[in-house]
Parts: C-alpha cells; structure tokens; sequence
C-alpha cells in the first residue's frame, strides 16, 4: 500500500510538471505571438486575448493608462457586441482599477466585491467574482494594466497564474516598446516623404488646393486617423471654415466658431490642442459622426497662424500621443512654411506679368502709337497734293482706319493696365461679358469700343448702374429694335464716363411705352448725369447715357 501511495503521488507529480511544461509552451508562443505584429492597437488586443487564454479567464481587458492616472483606452475581450452595448461607459481608473494604477503592483482577489477599494461596476455592465490585475510596465514607465476575471469553472487565480501573467506582461512591455519604435519610424518616414512632395508641388506650381489634399492625406496616413480637415479663418476671424476635408462624409465649407471649438482653441493659442475624447470635452468640431481622441495642430506659430490641421480617431481608439502631435506639429509648421515661399513665389510672378505688360502698354504709347499718329499727319498732309478726288477719298479712309486702330492700340493699353484679380473681373472684362451675351439673343455679335481707364476711374456704384443701363439697352434691341447692327461704346475721362448704344432698327415707337427708358433717365440723373435718346442720322436709335465722375 505504501508502494501504491509513493506511485500515485509520483504520477500527480509527473502530471503536474507536464501541466507546467503545457504551460510553459503555452507561454512561449504567446509571448512569440505577441510579437509578430507591429502594429500597437494589434498587438494590444493580442496581448488581452493571450493572458485570457493563458489563465482560462472568461473576461479580460487591458487599459491604457494616461496623463492624469486615468485611463485613456480600454480594450475588452470576452463581452459579445450585445454586452458592449449595453454598458453605459467604460471604466474611467477609479475604485480597485485605479488602485493598480497608483500602486502598480499584481493584485488577486477571491471576489471583486469584498476589496475595500472596489467602487462597483458601470451600469449594463456584467457580474464578475474572481480577479487578476498586473501592471504592464515599458522599461520603467507603466503604460497600462491587464485585468482578468471571472476563472472558468468557478476557481479562484492561484500564484502560478499571476506568475505566467506577470511573465506575459514583461514580455508584452517589450513587444509594445517595438510597436512604438516601428509606428515612430514609420511616421517619420512618411513625414520626411509628405514633406519632400509638398514643397515640389508648390514649388513646381500646383494648386493650393491640390497641395492642402496632399497635406490632409499624408497627415492622416502619420497619424492612422479616421478624419483629418483643414481649417482657415474667415474675413472677420470669427469663424473658420473647413476648406479640406479627409475622412469625412460632410464635404468642405461647414463653420466652426473659434470661441469653444477645438481647431479655434489652437487657432487662437498658436500651440497644439489634444483631448482623448471629445465627446467628453467642452471641445467640438464641425462634423456631425461620434469622434473620440481628436486633435489640433497649427499651420504657424503663435502670432502667424494661418490655418489648422485637425485630427480625430472614431471612439474608443487609442488617443494620440504627445510624441505624434510633436511630429505633427514639425510637419505642419513645415507646410505653412511651404505655403508661405508658394505664395511669394506666386506674387513675384504676379509681380513681373504686371512689369511685363506695363513695359509692353508703353511700349504701345511711345512708339507704336506715335509712329501710327506720324503716319495718319503724313497722309492728312499728302491729301493737298492729291488732285483725283477717288485717290483724296481712298487716303481719307485710310486715315480714319488709322485713327481707328490708335484708338483699339489705347484700349488695350488700359485693359493691359487693369488689375489682375480674376475673383474680382473689372468693368471692362464685365462690359465684355454682357455684349457677348446679347448676342445669342440678337443673332448677330454686337460692336464694342471701349475708351478710357474703365477699370481704374469708374467708381463701383457708378459701374453697376451702368452695366445696368447697357443690359436695359441690349434687352430693348432684342426686343423692340429689329436690327441687323448694334454698335456698344463705353467711354471714361478724368471727368465723366459715357456710354453710347446705336443700332440700325426701326426706330423709337411715337406712342410706345418708355418705361425701360424712364428707368434709364432716372438712374442718370440719380448720379447727377445725363440721358438721352435720338434717332440715328442712317435710320434707327441711338441712347446716350453719361454721367459725372467725382
């Protein structure tokens, strides 16, 4: 009997240690599994999902510990979508988790509830007994704590198992450390190629547009967010406008006022903003889907901020870290810096059109106008000696085709001296658009002649009444008129501007209604000028609108 109690005692023994063995086979490959993944929010579930497997816990879940010693992350394994759901929040570090988080040292309780530090469970959140928490340190900085509960078959977590998890736990530090090296590395060598690309477009003449798309696309890629917009202040500084955005199922255009919104808060401050959930911050921005970690970087620095780069991850992700906004940071000072040298470049290119064609409008003045004034003398002179009245006649056209071509030579010299902002078209090219447009209308492409500096000496009330004018005298040629020519001339001295509509029509109506043309006498005289409307010597109307220049 003796025999048979030292052979049973044997074989538990030998089970035991093939038990551990198990165990420790089990352990290994999990800590070579853990680190066959780089990617952090990988490896952070797969060290969860191990620990419970290891210990043959029904629940787990890591939590990442942030400034403040709250939790910033929580990553569950075990609970179906259905309990996720129903849980009203995720823990926020207090009670018995946030003992482990000021003493990060392993904890094991029989039930959860008989701990004096134990604050109870969120509502919606399922029942759990037994308890496991180690710390997970990397190097000597904590960065977290797994929490196992609930052992299958109603038994408590014995030493062995803290000790496999605490094993774990060193390994996992080490496995976390090289995800944050690789996510380092590789954000800045998209940084350094986001960087690269962004100065060769603006520098190779791309688009702000083109090249805020490629900012917004490469910032999202660094920082593995889920929405990315680009924001800059409107006219009055009140608002800002999201003028890209990269993510984001609203498009571009939406306004965020600057006071209380997360982009306005760095707008204003000049310096980097970041929250882990914005849903719990007095923060918003400009989007209506859930956000959770979000983030806000300046293009510029304090005292010249032109913009801002906003960031944000969908709820429960793991928030942005302070070395990820210093990078974002560098990069998006790096392309308002490139925006800024784009921007120069482009107003020293403006710079040498307007030299350009201001050489070329004198050039036009002093010499190809005065050699065509020399000509149309020499001619007016030679008209004497001629005796064939045809020759005298053909020598006059000739002249008034002269005189003709120095007045279009003058004209193109003050449309070469007009401004060159296409958001805002002078009265020049707007006269142009409104004759072109008639003549759909008329059947015909109407004359124009344009004198003077329109685009400089014209005030704009006084230009939008006489674009009114000139579109009230087309309508009345489409429309009363029956003419086959109609002839535009708008007119501007240092004194007045006249604008002068002729055609070749029918005529003015002796007993006809005038209202349009009442309309035109009262707009002249409004402004203290003139209008009138006569008959043309070769038959049809001609209307003369002139008005004072102050």
């Amino acid at each position: 009997m003796r025999l048979d109690e030292l052979l049973a005692e044997l074989q538990a023994r030998l089970s035991a240690v093939l038990a551990t063995r198990d165990r420790v086979h089990t352990l290994l490959e999990a800590v070579v599994s853990i680190g066959t993944d780089l990617k952090l929010e990988t490896v952070l579930r797969r060290i969860v999902e191990t620990a419970t497997r290891l210990v043959d816990a029904s629940y787990g879940a890591l939590g990442v510990v942030g400034e403040g010693g709250t939790l910033v992350e929580f990553i569950p394994v075990g609970l179906s979508e259905e309990e996720i759901a129903r849980i009203e929040h995720w823990p926020h570090g207090l009670g018995l988790l946030g003992l482990l988080i000021k003493t990060p040292e392993p904890v094991r309780l029989a039930r959860i509830s008989d701990h004096p530090e134990s604050y109870g469970f969120p509502p919606g959140h399922p029942p759990m007994g037994s308890f496991l928490g180690v710390p997970l340190r990397v190097r000597s900085e904590v960065f977290g704590n797994l929490y196992l509960t609930e052992k299958r078959g109603g038994a408590e977590f014995d030493e062995e198992d803290q000790a496999v998890v605490t094993a774990l736990a060193t390994a996992a530090g080490v496995a976390i450390e090289n995800a944050r090296l690789y996510e380092e590395t590789r954000r800045r060598e998209i940084w350094l190629r986001a960087s690269a690309e962004i100065t060769t477009s603006l520098l190779s003449g791309a688009g702000t547009e083109q090249v805020l798309a490629q900012v917004a696309q490469h910032a999202r890629e660094m920082a593995d967010a889920d929405l990315v917009t680009i924001l800059f202040p409107s006219a009055d500084g009140e608002t800002l406008r999201v003028r890209i955005a990269e993510g984001a199922d609203e498009p571009a255009g939406a306004d965020v006022p600057v006071e209380g919104s997360l982009p306005g808060a760095a707008f204003t401050g000049g310096d980097p903003v970041m929250v882990s959930d914005l849903a719990a911050s007095h923060l918003r921005l400009p989007v209506r889907s859930a956000l959770g970690p979000a983030a806000a970087v300046p293009l510029g620095t304090a005292g010249s901020v032109r913009g801002v780069l906003t960031l944000a991850k969908r709820p429960g992700r793991f928030p942005f870290t302070e070395s990820m906004l210093h990078m974002l940071q560098a990069f998006a000072g790096q392309a308002a810096i490139a925006l800024e040298l784009a921007e120069a470049r482009k107003d020293a290119e403006r710079l040498g059109l307007l030299e350009e064609r201001d050489r070329i409008a004198k050039d036009l003045h002093d010499v190809v106008i005065q050699r065509l004034f020399a000509v149309a003398m020499t001619l007016m002179g030679a008209m004497r000696l001629v005796e064939r009245p045809e020759a005298a006649t053909r020598v006059q056209h000739a002249v008034n085709e002269l005189d003709e071509t120095i007045r279009q030579i003058r004209s193109t010299i003050f449309a070469l001296q007009a401004p060159l902002d296409g958001s805002d078209p002078g009265l020049r090219a707007r006269i142009v658009h409104l004759v072109e447009g008639a003549r759909g209308h008329l059947g015909f492409m109407p004359g124009l002649r344009m004198e003077g500096r329109l685009d400089n000496v014209v005030p704009a009330p006084v230009a939008d009444h006489l674009l009114a004018v000139l579109r009230e005298a087309l309508s009345n040629v489409v429309r009363h008129a029956k003419a086959t020519r109609a002839d535009v001339l708008a007119e501007a001295t240092d004194a007045e501007v006249t604008l002068v509509v002729r055609d070749n029509g029918v005529g003015l109506p002796q007993d006809g209604r005038r209202s349009g043309l009442r309309n035109l006498q009262e707009r002249a005289e409004q402004l203290g000028g003139s209008f009138t409307a006569e008959p043309a010597d070769d038959g049809g109307t001609v209307l003369t609108w002139r008005v004072p220049l102050g």
